[in-house]
């Protein structure tokens, strides 16, 4: 087992199983640590929004989503130049996301809002806003079927949401 340190409240994780690289949110440090999968050491911060939460990433476009929980919206980050190259606004305290690969899409949980924004990797722009279940939290992608699952806290239900492109 290794224990890897990184700064300011570590919250969210995911992995990039085409590079081997992990990047985690330091929620308080408004930055995301990306480590090394081989070495098991940072290798650089990341300066993203306000109180940075969920990560998604799309190996197929070298591309991590994070969302930034205190400035509603999702910072994009090119992994060939670890660096944001834009910033989306989406809706009212965005918690976590999903990358769809297949559909080079990307969904994010609202919770306030109590809705998910359908996000373009093509243009980095909000395509369409679903209403889902109360205080909606963790998303999942099936990029086999295009099916999003959103886990919604607050009425205890999963919203399931069909993509159509299969």
């Amino acid at each position: 087992m290794a224990t890897i340190p990184v700064v300011g409240g570590s919250f969210g994780v995911a992995a990039d199983p085409k590079t081997n690289t992990i990047y985690v949110t330091n929620l308080s440090a408004n930055t995301v640590s990306v480590i090394s999968g081989r070495t098991n050491t940072v290798t650089v911060m990341i300066p993203v929004g306000l109180e940075p939460e969920g990560v998604a990433v799309n190996p197929k476009t070298n591309t991590i989503y994070v969302t930034n929980e205190g400035a509603d919206s999702v910072s994009v980050i090119s992994r060939r130049t670890n660096t944001v190259v834009a910033t989306i606004p989406v809706g009212t305290v965005p918690e976590w996301d999903a990358a769809n690969p297949k559909t080079n899409t990307v969904y994010v949980t609202n919770t306030l809002d109590d809705t998910v924004s359908v996000i373009s990797g093509r243009t980095n722009t909000v395509t369409a806003t679903i209403p889902v279940g109360l205080f909606p939290e963790g998303v999942a992608a099936n990029p086999k079927t295009n099916t999003i699952y959103v886990a919604n806290d607050g009425d205890n239900t999963v919203s399931v949401l069909s993509c159509g492109k299969r």
